[in-house]
C-alpha cells in the first residue's frame, strides 16, 4: 500500500521567540562572537529525525553558522550595523526525502558603539583682539553614526575664555571677556563631543569625541614693543675673556603692520660690568671674570619704539638673567691624614659588630668645583655587602664613614684580608669624573668555631674473635680555626664506651688492653666521641659498634644419648642448640649418619630434627619382615650441623623403640548389650580406665631408665633457638644533644648474611665411639683431629674478612659385614608380607 510522504516544516513561534523559523528575530550589534543566538525548530509529520541548514546568498560572508541535528545557530563573525543592518539568510528542513527551505531577514539592532566624529575640526582661525564680546567666531559640526540617544551630539568646551551652544555648535567669545594680542597671541581650544548614551554589552555606554580649534589673535596697532624667546638666561664661565658677548636680546613691536625701530639700554642690575649694544641688544663683559663679586646678575632691560623723527615712544621691559657659571675641571680627590691618598689599609678581628665604624680607616673626599659640578656619589665595590659607606651622596666634600652591615660574612675562614673599591662619581655633569681609593682590610683570625665531625655517626664492625689493643674506627673533626684554636682533642662518653679507648690527638678509637669482645653476650655498643679545642668548643659524634659473631660454638644435644618411643605413623623429635648469636652460625641441620639393625627405615627433616618411618613402612610385620626378629628396638647416630664458616657438628646416639598403635573394637561389644544401657555404659568406662593404666605403666618405666642411665650434661652459658634476627635497637641517651638527634634516626641494620661455605664436616662428640660418619661432600673421610678447635688467628686492623681453619672430628668407622641380600630384595619381601596380611584380613572380616 503507498504511503504519502508530507515535507517537513518549521514552527513559526512568532517575533521575539529564541526558536522556530527566525521570523522576525534581530540581534543587537554587540552580540559577542561564539554565541548561540537562537534554535532552528521544526518537524516531520511521519516523525523522520529532521536536519537544519543555513546559507547564504553567494560573495556574502557566513555570519552564522547552524548545528544540523540540534538546529542552534552560532554567530561567527562580528556584527556592525552602521555597515550592515539586516541579513538575508536562507534556513532549511529536510527528512532525507524532502527539504523544505525558507529565506529569512535577520535585523541588525544599534548599539551604542561609535564615537561622535567631527567634520571640521581641528581647524585654524584668525580673530582680531578688538572684536567684541558674544561676537560669534565658528560653528563645530560632529555627526554619531548611532540612532536613537546614542546618535544625538551636545559640545562641551574646556576653556574658559570662549563658549560654545551644546546643540548648534556655535563658538563665541563668552560674555565679559576680550582677547588680548598681548597677553596671549593663540588660544587652543577643546571641543568635547558627546553622545546622549545607549546600551552596549548590557551595560550603559557614552561616548566621546575632542578636537581642538586653535584661534589666532590678530594684533591691532595699540601696543608696545615685546620681547622674543624670554624668559633670558646667559652664562659667564671662568675662562671668558674680556669683552665676550654673553646674550643678545630681540624685541620687536607689538604692531606687527607697520612695526616701529627698536632701541635697547639697561635699566639697572648690570654693576657696571656689562653693556648692551643699542641697535643689536647684544650684551657683552666688560671687566674680567675674577672680578665679578656675584654668581647671578638680573639686569634689567628696556625696549623702546622710535618714530621716524627719532623720538623714543612706547617701551617694554624685560629681565635678562646671567650666571657665572664655575666650569667642571675638578674631579673628586680622596685624602688621608697626609694628603692625597689612593690606598687605605686596616686591621680588625674578624665578625666585628653589625653596625661598628671603621675607626682605622680616616679617609675625606672633595671636589674643588663649584654647584652641581662639585656633587657626587659615594660607592663601595667588593665582594658581598659586608661594609656600607656613608654618606651616599656628598656636594663639594665629605668625611667617609665605612660601616659593618654583615658581620658574619667577615669571616678569617673565608677572607683572609678583604678588599674594596671605594668609587666617587659626579651626578649631574657631562663629564661624569670619577675617582677610586683602595681599601684593604686584613682580619684577625678569633675563636669562632667549633670542630665539627666529618660524620654524624660512624659505624664499625669489629669479629668478637679480636685482641685487646685492635683498631675499632678513625674519627675526624677539623676545626677551621688556626693555631691553638685549630688544635682538635678527642675523647669519648657514654655506658658503651667503657670497652674502648680513644687516641687523643689521632681519633683513633680501639678496644680496652683487656677487653674480650663476645657476641652472644653483647653484640652492639654506642657512645659519643667528642672533639674540643684549646678553649673548650666542642662538638659531638656518635659511633655505633657491631661486634661480629664467628662461628666459635659447635651444636650441641641436650644429651648424648637418647631414648625415644615411635608409635609407627607418628614421628619422633630430636633438637640441638648451637650457642652462636648470628645467622648461619647457629643455623642446624640434622641428618643419619648410621641405623642398625637396617639404614634404610628412617628419614629426618634436616631442618626440624623430626624422624619417622619410610613412607611404604605401614606396620609392624613390615618391620619384622624387614629385620627378620620380632624385637623392634633400633640404634641411630645423628649428627647435627651447624652452616656457619668454618662448619661445626656433633652427634648423638638415639635409640628408638617402635610400637603399632593399639586399635581396641569397642563396638563389638556395644552391638552386642545394645539392649542393656547399663552393660554398654559400664563397657565404657572399663575401657577408659584400662586405657589410663597402661599409660601410666608406660610413663613409669620410661623414666625410671632415663633416670639410671648414665650421660653428661654440657654446661651452657645461654642456648638460642634458632628464630628470624630482629634488628637491635640502641638504648643509650644523648647527654648533649636535643631528642632529634642523629642517633635517634639511625636504625642499625641486620648484617648480610655470608654466603654459605664449602667445608668439611665438623664433629664435636668425644662420648659416641665406633660410628660411621656421613659426610657432607664427596671427598674422601677427612682425618682424625683434636675434639676442640684451636684458638682463632690474630685480628689485624683493616682486614675484613677473617678465615679460620675448619677443624673436623670423626669416629673410627666400624667395618660392615656385607648383608647376603641386598636393600631392594629387602623391600620386596616387605612388601609382599604387607600385602599378605591384608588379603588375609579381607579374608576374615567377609561373611
Amino acid at each position: 500500500i503507498a504511503q504519502a510522504d508530507f515535507a517537513p516544516y518549521f514552527y513559526d513561534n512568532g517575533p521575539y521567540s529564541n526558536n522556530g523559523n527566525l521570523a522576525l528575530f534581530s540581534l543587537s550589534e554587540d552580540t559577542r562572537v561564539g554565541t548561540q543566538i537562537y534554535r532552528l525548530n521544526g518537524t516531520d509529520p511521519e516523525g523522520q529525525e529532521v536536519r537544519y541548514g543555513l546559507s547564504f546568498d553567494p560573495g556574502s560572508k557566513e555570519i552564522f553558522r547552524v548545528d544540523p541535528k540540534s538546529g542552534v545557530i552560532t554567530l561567527v563573525e562580528k556584527l556592525d550595523r552602521e555597515k550592515q543592518d539586516s541579513i538575508d539568510v536562507s534556513i532549511s528542513i529536510t527528512d532525507g526525502r524532502s527539504k523544505v527551505t525558507e529565506r529569512v531577514t535577520i535585523f541588525v539592532m544599534d548599539a551604542n558603539d561609535e564615537k561622535p566624529e567631527f567634520k571640521n575640526l581641528p581647524a585654524i582661525i584668525n580673530v582680531v583682539e578688538t572684536t567684541e564680546s558674544g561676537s560669534s567666531i565658528y560653528k563645530v559640526e560632529a555627526v554619531d553614526r548611532d540612532t536613537g540617544s546614542g546618535g544625538s551630539v551636545t559640545f562641551y568646551l574646556q576653556f574658559s575664555l570662549f563658549a560654545i551652544d551644546r546643540h548648534s555648535g556655535v563658538l563665541r567669545i563668552k560674555s565679559g571677556e576680550m582677547l588680548d594680542y598681548e597677553k596671549t597671541k593663540t588660544h587652543f581650544v577643546t571641543v568635547i563631543a558627546k553622545d546622549g548614551g545607549g546600551n552596549y554589552n548590557g551595560k550603559e555606554q557614552f561616548l566621546s569625541s575632542s578636537a581642538t580649534l586653535t584661534v589666532n589673535v590678530i594684533d591691532a596697532q595699540d601696543t608696545p614693543p615685546s620681547f622674543i624667546g624670554t624668559p633670558y638666561f646667559g652664562y659667564v664661565y671662568e675662562i671668558s675673556e674680556e669683552g665676550s658677548e654673553i646674550f643678545t636680546v630681540v624685541a620687536e613691536d607689538g604692531d606687527v603692520g607697520r612695526p616701529n625701530p627698536i632701541q635697547y639700554s639697561f635699566d639697572g642690575g648690570d654693576d657696571g660690568v656689562f653693556g648692551i649694544n643699542k641697535t643689536s641688544g647684544c650684551i657683552s663683559l666688560l671687566t674680567n671674570p675674577i672680578n665679578l663679586r656675584r654668581e647671578i646678575f638680573n639686569i634689567k632691560v628696556r625696549a623702546s619704539e622710535v618714530n621716524p623723527e627719532g623720538k623714543l615712544l612706547e617701551y617694554s621691559h624685560t629681565t635678562v638673567v646671567i650666571r657665572v657659571v664655575d666650569l667642571n675641571n675638578n674631579p673628586p680627590t680622596f685624602y688621608g691624614e697626609s694628603g692625597p691618598q689612593n690606598t687605605f689599609e686596616l686591621t680588625i678581628n674578624e665578625h666585628p659588630p653589625e653596625g661598628e665604624i671603621l675607626r682605622g680607616l680616616r679617609i675625606t673626599v672633595n671636589d674643588s668645583d663649584q654647584g652641581a659640578n662639585a656633587k657626587f656619589n659615594l660607592r663601595l665595590i667588593g665582594p658581598g655587602r659586608m661594609l656600607r659607606v656613608v654618606p651616599q651622596t656628598v656636594l663639594n666634600e665629605a668625611q667617609v664613614t665605612i660601616l659593618v652591615e654583615d658581620s658574619a660574612a667577615m669571616d678569617y675562614e673565608k677572607h683572609e684580608f678583604l678588599t674594596y673599591k671605594l668609587l666617587a662619581v659626579e651626578i649631574d655633569t657631562p663629564e661624569r669624573f670619577s675617582a677610586t681609593a683602595d681599601i684593604i682590610i686584613h682580619l684577625l683570625d678569633t675563636n669562632d668555631n667549633a670542630p665539627k665531625f666529618s660524620l654524624e655517626y660512624y659505624i664499625a664492625r669489629i669479629p668478637e674473635n679480636s685482641p685487646g689493643g685492635s683498631n675499632v674506627v678513625s674519627v675526624t673533626a677539623v676545626d677551621p680555626d688556626s693555631g691553638p684554636w685549630g688544635e682538635v682533642k678527642y675523647s669519648i662518653y657514654g655506658s658503651g664506651a667503657d670497652l674502648f679507648l680513644i687516641q687523643p690527638a689521632s681519633g683513633i678509637i680501639y678496644t680496652q688492653p683487656w677487653a674480650t669482645l663476645d657476641a652472644e653476650v653483647r653484640s652492639k655498643y654506642n657512645f659519643y666521641v667528642k672533639a674540643e679545642d684549646a678553649e673548650g668548643k666542642y662538638s659531638l659524634a656518635e659511633v655505633f659498634v657491631t661486634v661480629l659473631d664467628l662461628n666459635d660454638h659447635p651444636p650441641a644435644f641436650n644429651q648424648n644419648f637418647l631414648e625415644k618411643t615411635m608409635v609407627i605413623g607418628a614421628p619422633v623429635k630430636i633438637e640441638a642448640v648451637d650457642d652462636d648469636a648470628e645467622v648461619p652460625n647457629n643455623v642446624i641441620e640434622y641428618a643419619i649418619m648410621k641405623a642398625e639393625p637396617d639404614n634404610n627405615i628412617f628419614d629426618i627433616n634436616s631442618d626440624t630434627g623430626e624422624i619417622k618411618l619410610k613412607s611404604y613402612i605401614k606396620s609392624m610385620a613390615i618391620i619384622q619382615n624387614i629385620t627378620k626378629k620380632r624385637d623392634c628396638t633400633w640404634s641411630l647416630v645423628v649428627q647435627a650441623r651447624d652452616r656457619g664458616q668454618p662448619s661445626f657438628s656433633t652427634t648423638a646416639v638415639v635409640k628408638i623403640d617402635i610400637t603399632e598403635a593399639v586399635s581396641p573394637r569397642p563396638a563389638a561389644a556395644l552391638e552386642v548389650n545394645r539392649n542393656n544401657p547399663l552393660q554398654i555404659l559400664g563397657t565404657i568406662v572399663g575401657f577408659i580406665s584400662l586405657m589410663v593404666m597402661v599409660t601410666v605403666i608406660i610413663s613409669t618405666a620410661t623414666f625410671m631408665r632415663n633416670k639410671k642411665s648414665n650421660r653428661i650434661l654440657p654446661n651452657r652459658r645461654i642456648r638460642r633457638r634458632h628464630q628470624p634476627q630482629r634488628p637491635q635497637t640502641w638504648s643509650f641517651k644523648n647527654p648533649f644533644r636535643p631528642p632529634d638527634s642523629a642517633r635517634e634516626r639511625f636504625t642499625a641494620a641486620g648484617e648480610e648474611p655470608t654466603p654459605e661455605p664449602v667445608a668439611e664436616n665438623v664433629n664435636y662428640n668425644n662420648n659416641v665411639s665406633n660410628v660411621v660418619v656421613r659426610h657432607w661432600s664427596p671427598l674422601p673421610p677427612p682425618p682424625c683431629a683434636p675434639s676442640l678447635p684451636p684458638p682463632p688467628p690474630a685480628y689485624f686492623p683493616g682486614e675484613r674478612h677473617w678465615v679460620v681453619p675448619t677443624v673436623s672430628a670423626t669416629v673410627a668407622p666400624k667395618p660392615r659385614k656385607k648383608m647376603v641380600n641386598d636393600r631392594q630384595d629387602t623391600v620386596n619381601r616387605a612388601l609382599v608380607s604387607e600385602l599378605k596380611m591384608r588379603l588375609e584380613q579381607k579374608r576374615m572380616m567377609s561373611p
